[in-house]
């Protein structure tokens, strides 16, 4: 009987445990999609337009593209480098408080 109860209890959980692969309604979002932090975002970055504006999930920077460092703060006005890239930016405390530490992603190999 005990068994049994336990498998019925397992069955009618089941449905209410999340897959690891699917996107959730905080985590793991789309390109587009509204956040607040990076972490959020399936690309890792998490951007906005203008102080004002509504943050969005958007893809990384390719090579040649504006990019900021990567930031503590969890929002970007320029998303960081895709992987294997870095930023070419300043990266001055003084750049990241007025955030003027714009750069551009290039390849550290070349």
């Amino acid at each position: 009987v005990l068994s049994s109860c336990l498998l019925l209890a397992l069955l009618l959980l089941a449905p209410a445990l999340p897959a690891p692969h699917e996107r959730g309604l905080i985590f793991n979002l789309d390109t587009g999609e509204l956040c607040m932090q990076s972490a959020q975002c399936k690309s890792g970055c998490c951007h906005r337009s203008g102080g004002l504006s509504m943050a969005r999930c958007a893809p990384k920077a390719a090579e040649t593209q504006g990019c900021s460092p990567k930031s503590a703060y969890g929002t970007y006005y320029k998303c960081p480098c895709e992987s294997g890239l870095s930023c070419d930016a300043d990266k001055s405390l003084v750049g990241s408080i007025t955030n003027s530490n714009f750069g551009i992603c290039k390849d550290p190999r070349e």
